[in-house]
């Protein structure tokens, strides 16, 4: 992906760093050749060239680029788990892949890391937006998903003669585990998402309670993983799969539904980030009836609501780290409304505005393991930018408005927003 070349000046807003810090009430942003060379208040920034465009905040925020840290980019209109792998053809889902990378940047997000994909579209996708063909976030790909043999993700019966392997690799055992990873190594993928546990979307079978893989078969992805140079991640909810995949050395988790302070203790001596993903979860409990889920399905999202939150708040609290991202493209979670994740954060878990966009830069870039070229707008990192014309602190849900957005930065070259547009 090209930087723009030139300088660039955003003044006349609010500068949120993403490091944590309070705000700069009268900040300058100043952009060279697409890095930052300078953050922070406009009296003390210094000379500019004679050749410089002038971006007008219009007394809003100037902030980083928000990071999806679990994106689904090939999900579109799921109602069911069987959406997943055959409600498509490959064809039209590679398109849609396109039209959701276009539409999380249009979002503010200039930044998302997959958590899986069918088949490795999301590998593809990320070259197509780092050659400019398209449009879209800076992508880590994860392609397809690992899960064990009649766990959450393994739901066509043998009859039907379809198989799984589009969508997910299905494994029995440490060597087939291996075998896996392998396989994900020859599609070029950065992270290895797994299935250690269930979900409420399978009470009967595979609940948020059921284990899906060994600690074994965790522990053979991980050690091959580590060995090629990839990140391991896992949807865990059940507290003994979040245990084993702290001990097998897991890279990131993904919800940490279910943790108890042993959990909690482990998490936290690895540093492990987690990506709580929660208003999946609200939104399946107040649309659930209207797509004719289950009572004992909307019971078990209303269980993982609760112990998601609990555990989302001690991990901060504690010192830890999360993510803000998740499961976008359900029905009921359509692509271009991730920004309700970080409402939903300050109004029912209730972290500050402050600390959800921390999450949602710093954190997501760190996850990412890009935290040393964007996530933050300090001088020498990439220019990814969000000119909002708003104050984000004061009302966080202004970011779920893409009317608001003045630009969407990448790199220092503008690619959504009002700026964007010819008439602009």
């Amino acid at each position: 992906m090209k930087t723009a070349t030139g300088t660039t000046v955003f003044t006349n807003g609010q500068l949120i760093d993403g490091t944590g810090k309070p705000p700069v009430a009268d900040a300058a942003l100043i952009v060279q050749d697409g890095r930052i060379a300078y953050a922070g208040p406009v009296a003390q920034a210094p000379p500019l060239p004679p050749a410089v465009r002038r971006i007008d905040a219009r007394g809003g925020t100037i902030m980083p680029g928000l990071v999806e840290a679990h994106w689904h980019p090939t999900y579109f209109n799921v109602a069911a788990l069987e959406d997943l792998d055959i409600k498509y053809p490959v064809e039209y889902v590679t398109l849609l892949a396109a039209h959701n990378a276009r539409l999380a940047l249009e979002c503010g997000y200039t930044a998302a890391r997959s958590g899986g994909s069918l088949f490795n579209i999301d590998v593809w996708l990320k070259k197509a937006i780092e050659t400019e063909i398209t449009l879209g976030p800076r992508l880590a790909a994860s392609g397809r998903e690992i899960c064990g043999v009649g766990g959450l993700m393994d739901w066509n019966p043998d009859f039907r003669k379809i198989g799984m392997e589009g969508l997910v690799l299905l494994i029995n055992g440490a060597d087939e585990a291996r075998a896996a990873v392998r396989k994900l190594v020859k599609d070029g993928i950065e992270w290895v998402k797994t299935y250690p546990t269930g979900d409420a979307a399978a009470p009967d079978s595979n609940d948020h309670h059921t284990l899906c893989m060994t600690f074994e078969e965790m522990h053979a992805v991980v050690a091959t993983a580590h060995n090629h140079g990839l990140k391991v991640t896992g949807h865990c909810r059940a507290t003994q799969g979040i245990k084993n995949a702290l001990k097998a050395g897991y890279d990131c988790l993904e919800h940490g539904t279910f943790m108890d302070d042993e959990a909690l203790e482990m998490l936290l001596a690895r540093n492990v980030p987690v990506v709580p993903a929660l208003q999946f979860e609200h939104a399946s409990i107040v649309h659930g009836p209207e797509f004719r889920m289950g009572q004992k399905v909307i019971d078990g999202h209303k269980e993982t609501l609760e112990g998601g939150a609990e555990s989302a708040r001690r991990i901060l609290t504690a010192g830890g780290r999360l993510g803000m991202g998740g499961d976008y493209g359900f029905a009921w979670t359509p692509h271009g409304t991730y920004a309700k994740e970080l409402t939903f954060f300050v109004k029912h878990v209730g972290l500050s505005p402050l600390q959800v966009l921390t999450c949602a830069t710093r954190t997501g870039a760190e996850i990412m393991g890009r935290s040393h070229e964007f996530g933050t707008l300090e001088p020498g990192k990439l220019a990814d930018v969000l000119v909002v014309d708003r104050d984000v602190l004061a009302d966080i849900s202004v970011l779920e408005d893409r009317g608001h957005f003045i630009a969407v930065v990448q790199g220092g070259a503008i690619k959504a927003g009002k700026l964007a547009r010819p008439e602009a």
